[in-house]
């Protein structure tokens, strides 16, 4: 195996807090990157506080922060964006994700570096992008999960949109900014410049639309939400078991249908005419999932399971993060990675995707604050002991 990381040898800057560029620096950084992230004097990003604390510091923090050198800098000072300057210029790539505008009052937007660094990847991540009437507007991940379309078709008829529990939208954009990077980059190998990647995290949500758009241009379909169902595809749902345990079954194939109906005893419907391809399917999905309703409300989960693994029908549990943690298959992927803090063991996710020859890798769980500032700004900047003492005393660092 080639112990060569993907992106051994570029160097990233990470600018900006909390999700989304952050994210997308854990990618980059996860698959060999050296991800330098500059964060404000004192706390930090403000992440490291948040959700749940062990020993003061977010549990979050240590998965989100691996493999990264975290330094300290105020951008609001001169002598704070001078040094992020320098750094800037010595870098592969950039991500920031402060709202637009921000880095240009600072003296670092992309024009900047047009000339002491043309081959920078100047990668933007906001709510809106970079232009536009919406572009000043604040852009939370939930705001903009929202407009985008995704919202509208999450939930069920007549209620009020459901948002999963998570901040997807930043997660979905941090996504769509280290793809952005990786593209931008092996554009550079041949035009030897790089270019600024604008990344939105109303538009990220977009990409996920599926037919959406051309079904309303060309029918003039609306689709609606349809709660635990998929609009026109039929039978795919979510069935309450007699131990009050959910299970998801996907049956939707014409061969597949046939198995699960006589999986669940009803082979009549297996065999029936007006239940043959999708269409017809369709038609009837009342009549469909009150069958299956029926019958999965009659058995245990387990037996559910197995009586349809049998039947070679896709079926699966819902799984809260204990059950994953325990499951033989999550653990057997290598899922799951340990890290040390503070002397304790503390499992994290692993990131995907999954390389056989050069796999990305946790080297270090995110870092305590400003833990890297002697390395990279003595090494790397050649600041030597007193003029790091004299940015501390002057709040810079």
């Amino acid at each position: 195996m080639n112990t060569a990381k993907p992106l051994s040898g570029y160097r990233v800057i990470e600018l900006g807090q909390l999700l989304a560029g952050p994210f997308a620096g854990s990618l980059l950084a996860y698959f060999g990157a050296e991800v330098i992230k500059v964060e404000p004097p004192g706390g930090g990003d403000p992440l490291r506080n948040w959700r749940q604390l062990k020993d003061g510091t977010s549990l979050w923090w240590r998965s989100l922060g691996r493999n990264k050198k975290c330094i300290t800098l105020d951008l609001k000072s001169a002598k704070g964006q001078e040094l992020a300057a320098r750094l800037i210029d010595g870098a592969d790539v950039l991500v920031e994700n402060f709202r637009p505008g921000v880095m240009e009052e600072w003296g670092l937007g992309p024009e900047r570096f047009k000339t002491t660094n043309p081959g920078l990847v100047y990668t933007r991540i906001s709510g809106y992008g970079q232009d536009g009437p919406y572009a000043s507007k604040p852009g939370f991940a939930s705001v903009c999960e929202g407009i985008s379309g995704f919202r509208y078709l999450n939930g069920f008829p007549g209620e009020a949109p459901v948002r999963p529990n998570l901040s997807l939208g930043d997660s979905i954009a941090g996504l769509h900014a280290a793809f952005g990077v990786t593209l931008a980059l092996l554009s550079r190998q041949s035009s030897g410049t790089g270019q600024v990647i604008d990344v939105a995290l109303y538009e990220a949500m977009f990409n996920l639309l599926e037919g959406v758009i051309p079904e309303f241009d060309g029918a003039g379909v609306v689709r609606e939400p349809s709660g635990t169902t998929v609009t026109g595809i039929v039978p795919t749902n979510t069935y309450r078991c007699a131990d009050n345990k959910y299970v998801v079954i996907g049956g939707n194939g014409d061969s597949i249908f046939k198995r699960l109906m006589r999986a669940a005893n009803r082979p009549e419907m297996a065999d029936d005419p007006r239940l043959a391809d999708n269409a017809g399917r369709v038609k009837h999905e009342q009549e469909i999932d009150a069958a299956l309703a029926a019958w999965c409300g009659s058995l245990p989960s387990a037996e559910v399971l197995s009586r349809l693994d049998e039947g070679r029908v896709p079926a699966g549990p819902i799984y809260n993060v204990s059950d994953m943690l325990e499951d033989p298959h999550f653990n057997a992927r290598g899922l799951y990675e340990q890290v040390q803090i503070n002397g304790e063991p503390l499992k994290i996710p692993a990131m995907l995707p999954r390389l056989c020859d050069t796999p990305g890798e946790t080297r270090w769980p995110g870092p305590d604050v400003a833990s890297h500032n002697d390395e990279v700004l003595g090494e790397l900047l050649g600041l030597d002991e007193e003029q790091r003492q004299a940015l501390r005393r002057e709040g810079v660092i």
